[in-house]
């Protein structure tokens, strides 16, 4: 332990008496009298106090060396003083029957005060030293009695048998290392009470007395007097005893504040305050009159509900109680009533798949740069001609549903069965075709949909073909403009000579949606009913509307208050934070903004939890079979495993059934861009920590809780989080997976996609970090991305086309979901930046419209069966990789192992080569992988294993196969007693 304050063991202090000229080696000072000798009487306890003057000393410590009457000196330098008051020290000792002692004063190292070598002669009771003059007083006595404090220590997480504290009262000394035992309490707890003397407060740090310290990170505990708890790194002063029986709860919660009902259709949207309650809230009953159903009571988990299927033009009135574990119920809520409008022309929700996500392969797609099924929704935006885009005739807004829905036989055709798309709402920024500068979360942008082809369109098409949708969604951040109904900040803007193309006109009634243009400006509205030139009411913002003194790129004044930012007090801190990002690996990265554009909220607030649950439901409801959390890193695993995970499983649940919540897919981002098991050893920073549930209990604030969670398991590292075997064999055996403590959201291999320049760097990472994930075979892995390349590259992946089938083939076939990027199948925009913002033409960028390379028709017979094809998207079809994909997705498809088996390498030699075996009610299916090169597969069973690559048939009567190496890029799957071939050979399959 590295401590400063911790005093080092003292140089001998006889050797530094004598080089002073005071004291022989380990003796009393040289006038001390001779030990007396005679007989003592009869025993009788005196005491002495001795107070010593320490103002007229620049002395950092305060020693009494003494003798009492007939009896023998202490050890040089003495007994140590402890402050007593303002300007003095004490010390009392025990003297037996003596009835007085000789002393002197040291200050440890060297300094003596002895009386000018008389040493001072002291009798019994109070004794003052001042400048050489002894009295006999309490010097303190009119002064505050001595401060007590009473600290308690959990040990419940950290296995000590035993605690010491080392402390250090204001203005004294620290303890010696390591302090004094505390003493048992109860169970996790111990306990010690400690004299502060007239200090007020103190300075702590906790030891096991092995070596092992609790320093608080390095800063010490600051604590008080009085009683004080040290839990998990948290203080807690004027705390209860934590060791005093616990009465039976009999206290109610609150009951729970601003609850309000919005109708929408006839569907009724409910949302309330968390209630309060001294051990917590675990429930909450929604009770429902109107309507002719009477009255309904429904037990929800989170503070937002969904009422559906009501009936039309009819008054529904809410209320809601919370309830606790002990079962207290609150009283009810203030009501709020809505009343429901018509019944949809169309059925307004769809119903998810509901399958195994680890069977469907996923295709994602930038929806705006796809396919445009829709001209009329192109939209530039205000940097349509800056970017260049305007001079390719490529707006940002290009693809739509539309353009989705005419091509989802090209995606079956190449075999997957999950489309990612992009966030769908309602998005407002300079540059958002992407749809991660969210402003109005529940409304789908305008600019995707279009008649007969909105978002629901889109979801059931897909379900009609087999195929999933997974939105994108983002709980981090809105766009910089806010959020609209949670809040939205106004800005100072001046239509002047040189801000009139930026701020539109305003327009009376006019709500911003994206798609409408300015008939006078021929462009989009974007911000004309946000700003304005008179200071609102309530404005935070500091000097509002002045001059800033700087210039914008075209020379223009810049104003305060002109573009929303964390730090300008344009945000109300309760729903935003308020700083910007410093360290990608701490605790701010979670409560800061990550860019100008993404206005970062503060996700613990139940009051933007509502609006995000309450958003994202609309979307459960419609039928999407799983979300792909953007930035998830970015929000506090507690908040997510509280909050945000248990409303999705319970949405999905109430609408569409357990099993379709057992399969809703959520897979995180939770980027770590490094080749590290453990991001830079930060395990809150890591993807696979996502995966789990907590392991104790924290406060029930939800801020509060982050950082307890975060600080807890930052302080049990790497070597202490939990660990699985649900990816891996028992030898040759699958076994059934245990997945209760899974937190409901699995992750991006990021670990795989860091490594993926080369496969064999991606396989032995990834099988390298699989005990530390729930479950690894749900990982989603991916080469490319609409961020990254691998290894951090900011360009789209350019190893060559026999190194893209290798990738291909290792992740078709190894444990986890394989997803690639639009385009890839063709080498799409290979060695070209991924994105540059619009400082550049999106079609020179790996965010390139596609929509050229798929024009024509196509139709799919079956995943990975194109029946008929003309137009361009025939040439494409016949393209190298596109065929190896397609047949890589036959052959998954065709075995059970491939999709949801375990896997080892235990008795497998060869680069990249793995056993994987599923087994389930009848289903047994096993499988020998080799990729690119030759592999030999020991103690596997016996019997006649088929290739599914070519065909080839080997009976294995001594537990072993050996297998050549197929080539850069080819594979074989032996099965045991498996298929036969599958497909026809291809470019690289054969």
């Amino acid at each position: 332990m590295s401590r400063t304050r911790i005093p080092l063991p003292a140089r001998p202090v006889a050797v530094l008496a004598v080089a002073a000229g005071l004291l022989g080696p380990l003796a009393a000072p040289p006038d001390a009298p001779a030990p007396r000798t005679s007989p003592a009487a009869a025993v009788v306890e005196n005491t002495a106090t001795v107070f010593y003057w320490t103002r007229t000393k620049n002395w950092t410590a305060h020693n009494l060396h003494y003798a009492p009457d007939g009896g023998s000196w202490t050890t040089v330098p003495g007994v140590a003083m402890e402050p007593a008051c303002t300007d003095w020290a004490k010390k009392t000792v025990s003297l037996g029957s003596a009835a007085g002692l000789r002393a002197t004063f040291n200050d440890g190292n060297g300094t003596w005060d002895n009386n000018g070598g008389a040493n001072y002669a002291l009798g019994t009771g109070n004794i003052t030293v001042k400048d050489g003059v002894v009295a006999h007083s309490d010097p303190c006595a009119a002064t505050t009695p001595a401060a007590k404090a009473t600290v308690y220590y959990s040990t419940e997480s950290l296995g000590w048998s035993t605690a010491n504290i080392h402390y250090q009262p204001a203005g004294g000394a620290w303890t010696a290392v390591p302090g004094v035992g505390m003493q048992a309490a109860c169970t996790g707890w111990w306990k010690r009470e400690i004299d502060l003397g007239t200090a007020a407060s103190f300075k702590a740090a906790f030891n096991n007395g092995n070596g092992t310290w609790d320093n608080n990170g390095g800063s010490d505990y600051a604590l008080g007097s009085g009683v004080s708890t040290v839990r998990n790194r948290v203080v807690t002063p004027n705390a209860t005893d934590p060791c005093a029986a616990v009465p039976p709860d009999t206290r109610a919660p609150t009951a729970p504040a601003r609850v309000t009902a919005t109708a929408d259709g006839v569907s009724v949207l409910l949302t309330w305050d968390p209630a309060t309650d001294d051990r917590g809230v675990t429930t909450y009953q929604v009770t429902r009159t109107g309507g002719t159903g009477g009255t309904v009571v429904t037990d929800v988990g989170s503070t937002v509900y969904s009422d559906t299927g009501l009936a039309e033009r009819t008054a529904y009135t809410y209320t809601v109680r919370a309830v606790d574990a002990a079962g207290n119920v609150s009283a009810a809520s203030a009501a709020a009533t809505a009343t429901t409008g018509d019944r949809p022309a169309t059925p307004a929700t769809g119903e998810p798949l509901g399958t195994d996500p680890r069977k469907d392969p996923i295709y994602f797609v930038l929806t705006a740069r796809f396919n445009d099924g829709d001209p009329s929704n192109d939209r530039g935006g205000s940097q349509h001609v800056k970017s260049g885009n305007a001079a390719n005739d490529d707006p940002m807004f290009r693809g739509d549903f539309k353009g989705l829905i005419q091509k989802l036989d090209y995606v079956k055709g190449l075999g997957f069965s999950a489309l990612w798309i992009t966030p769908v709402v309602l998005n407002r920024s300079d540059y958002d075709y992407h749809g991660y500068h969210g402003w109005d979360f529940y409304k789908v942008d305008p600019r995707l949909e279009s008649a007969g082809a909105s978002y629901q369109d889109l979801i059931d098409a897909a379900h009609a073909k087999g195929m999933k949708i997974y939105q994108d969604v983002v709980y981090n951040h809105s766009s910089r403009w806010g959020a609209k109904g949670l809040f939205v900040p106004t800005v100072y803007g001046v239509r002047d000579s040189q801000w009139s193309w930026y701020y539109d006109e305003k327009q009376p009634g006019f709500e911003y949606d994206g798609l409408t243009v300015d008939a006078k400006t021929g462009k989009s509205y974007y911000n004309g009913d946000l700003w304005s030139t008179a200071e609102p009411t309530g404005n935070t913002c500091v000097n509002w509307g002045k001059p800033t003194g700087g210039k914008s790129a075209e020379g223009y004044t810049v104003y305060n208050c002109q573009w929303p930012s964390p730090t300008s007090g344009m945000f109300p801190k309760e729903l935003y934070h308020q700083c910007w990002i410093g360290n990608w690996e701490g605790e701010d990265s979670r409560s800061c903004w990550l860019h100008e554009d993404l206005a970062d909220f503060d996700t613990e607030n139940p009051r933007v939890q509502n609006y995000l649950i309450g958003a994202y439901d609309k979307y459960i409801d419609m039928g999407v079979d799983g979300f792909r959390v953007d930035t998830a890193v970015h929000i506090p695993r507690t908040t997510w495993n509280r909050r945000f995970l248990p409303a999705i499983q319970e949405r999905v649940a109430q609408q569409h059934g357990a099993r379709a919540a057992q399969n809703f897919f959520v897979f995180g981002e939770v980027a770590a861009f490094v080749n590290d098991k453990w991001n830079r050893g930060s395990v809150n920073h890591s993807a696979q920590f996502y995966t789990w549930k907590e392991r104790k209990e924290y406060a029930a604030d939800d801020a509060e809780a982050a950082l307890e969670m975060y600080d807890y398991e930052q302080q049990q590292g790497t070597g202490n989080q939990p660990t699985s075997t649900n990816a891996f064999l028992d030898g040759n055996s699958y076994h059934t997976p245990d997945h209760s403590r899974f937190s409901g959201m699995n992750v991006i291999d990021m670990r795989m996609h860091m490594n993926f320049g080369d496969a064999q760097n991606a396989f032995s990472n990834g099988k390298d970090s699989d005990d530390s994930y729930n479950d690894a075979t749900y990982n989603v892995v991916y080469v490319d991305s609409h961020d990254y390349g691998p290894n951090k590259s900011s360009e789209r992946y350019a190893g060559g086309t026999d190194a893209w089938a290798e990738n291909m083939s290792l992740m078709w076939t190894f444990r986890g979901i394989p997803a690639l990027y639009y385009g890839s199948e063709i080498e799409f925009q290979k060695g070209k930046k991924i994105d540059c913002g619009p400082t550049c033409p999106l079609a020179t960028t790996g965010r390139a419209y596609y929509g050229d390379h798929v024009a024509g028709s196509v139709t799919a017979s079956d995943f990975s069966q194109v029946s008929s094809a003309s137009g361009p998207v025939a040439t494409t079809l016949q393209q190298p990789l596109v065929r190896h994909v397609q047949r890589l997705n036959q052959i998954r498809r065709a075995i059970p192992a491939l999709q949801t088996g375990q896997y080892s390498t235990e008795g497998v030699s060869g680069g990249m080569a793995f056993k994987r075996r599923y087994t389930s009610g009848s289903t047994d299916s096993f499988a020998l992988v080799t990729v690119s090169g030759g592999a030999t597969f020991s103690g596997v069973p016996n019997g006649t294993y088929t290739d599914a690559v070519t065909g080839d048939v080997r009976t294995v009567t001594n537990g072993s196969l050996s297998v050549a190496a197929p080539g850069k890029g080819n594979l074989r799957v032996y099965v045991l007693n498996g298929p036969g071939r599958i497909g026809t050979a291809g470019p690289y399959l054969k």
